[in-house]
């Protein structure tokens, strides 16, 4: 039920505020509005404000079906216009006007982002501290240096190195250089008295075409530092066999020093052989005690692979840190992180037309509402992180070329900008069913994802 509650709540909000842009333009621009409408088809509910702007009888609307909304404007094209108010119509407005209304619906999703960062910044949000865990073996992180338990000070790219607030941030910053092809330096604090050091990640090196799970795998760093404890443990699980109980600190495995919650998982994941489960000597500290418990991980397949599993929750939580800004910081963190997702957003959208990115990357409602629900039950400020992200990319989806979009309208005025002519009639039929085909087939592609990403 929160799932579907974050999800029409999220769909709600954004589209409100896409349409709003357009409506307010429009009113500045003095166009009249007919309809403002969230979501299509049945009216739920309708509302006809008594005050309104001069020249406006607006009627607000919330349809049946949520997944888009409308601003209806008088308009020549679409039926008979009264000469007293022709002028009152969009299609006789100044193509600035045309383009400003049109524009107005993506800028408002993404000052929406800026709002929402900005929120966040100003309310601080718990983050793991900068602190990382064991390092994959044979990854890039560890070829670089690292070997777990370091202390991540600042990080940047081209030398330009700024402080790192916390895990997540460090994530960010990794995506970033990884889908970007930028190294990323990194400065460690010194431990003991010795001198900071820094060390690079050679992230342009990285063959990546997803921002997935096994890109950081590929990069070496997973999580934050955690003690290797043991939480809860499932009925029948491996973990009970074996007599592993909640709050057990794995100090061993065999011969291998476990120093890390990260670490122990890992080693979890390796105790398979041939695609059958390895036996081990687990060396654990309980209630003071130490003890020996031999425990056999059982087979799950991950892809292609086959990985170990004891059936318990490992590692402790990790370090926090509570990571908010100033009220002037905290606007400018906002626009800054709106600025960065959309540019990343956008990379990576060109990078899937010319094939250098995986079209797993579209994401469809499904995996939005998954990803609603999990960020609600999280917190507010998890759930106002999320609603940022959708914004920026709806925003930034609406402004891409297609016909049946704002972006798409955009080219249209550039044309008759350039040229002083608007698009033909005729060759307006052609780009929308071209652009509604190519839009057909892009959710095709993100409900696909979404199946399989969530029952595959």
């Amino acid at each position: 039920m929160l799932t579907v509650i974050a999800f029409v709540v999220a769909l709600g909000v954004l589209i409100a505020v896409h349409e709003y842009g357009h409506y307010r333009v429009a009113v500045a621009c003095g166009v009249k509005v007919e309809r403002f409408s969230v979501g299509f088809g049945k009216s739920l509910f309708r509302w006809q404000p008594k005050r309104q702007h001069p020249g406006q009888s607006t009627e607000f609307v919330i349809g049946a079906f949520p997944l888009g909304g409308y601003v209806k404007m008088l308009d020549e094209r679409e039926g008979p216009v009264a000469p007293e108010e022709r002028h009152r119509a969009f299609n006789t407005q100044p193509l600035r006007s045309r383009a400003a209304i049109v524009a107005a619906g993506p800028v408002a999703n993404l000052l929406l982002a800026v709002v929402l960062y900005t929120a966040v910044n100003w309310i601080g949000v718990q983050e793991p501290v900068a602190k990382l865990g064991r390092p994959v073996a044979a990854s890039m992180a560890e070829a670089a240096g690292l070997h777990g338990g370091e202390y991540i000070t600042r990080a940047g790219f081209d030398g330009d190195l700024s402080p790192v607030q916390s895990f997540e941030d460090l994530r960010w910053r990794m995506t970033r250089g990884a889908l970007d092809g930028h190294d990323l330096t990194l400065e460690v604090a010194g431990e003991g008295g010795r001198p900071a050091r820094t060390l690079v990640l050679p992230l342009s090196s990285l063959e990546s075409r997803d921002a997935d799970p096994q890109m950081f795998r590929k990069i070496g760093v997973l999580a934050p530092l955690t003690k290797p404890e043991i939480g809860e443990v499932m009925a029948g699980s491996a973990a009970e066999r074996a007599g592993l109980r909640n709050g057990d600190v794995v100090r061993a495995i065999g011969d291998t020093a476990i120093v890390d919650g990260q670490q122990l998982r890992e080693v979890i994941r390796a105790s398979v052989d041939g695609g059958q489960p390895r036996t081990q000597a687990w060396k654990i500290e309980r209630g003071g005690q130490s003890l020996t418990i031999d425990v056999k991980p059982e087979v799950r397949e991950e892809g292609a692979a086959k990985v170990g599993r004891i059936g318990a929750y490992v590692g402790a939580p990790p370090e926090m840190v509570t990571v908010r800004q100033g009220p002037v910081d905290g606007v400018w963190r906002g626009v800054v992180r709106t600025w960065e997702v959309s540019a990343l957003t956008v990379r990576m959208m060109a990078k899937m037309v010319i094939g250098e990115a995986s079209l797993k990357n579209l994401s469809g409602p499904l995996t939005i509402a998954d990803y609603a629900g999990k960020s609600a039950s999280l917190g507010l400020t998890q759930y106002l992180v999320f609603l940022a992200l959708i914004s920026v990319s709806l925003g930034v989806l609406n402004l891409m070329p297609l016909p049946v979009l704002d972006g798409g309208h955009l080219m249209y005025y550039l044309w008759e900008g350039l040229t002083g002519k608007s698009v033909s009639d005729a060759w307006m039929e052609r780009l929308q069913r071209g652009g509604v085909a190519l839009l057909l087939v892009m959710m095709s592609v993100a409900l696909f994802n979404d199946v399989t990403r969530l029952f595959g």
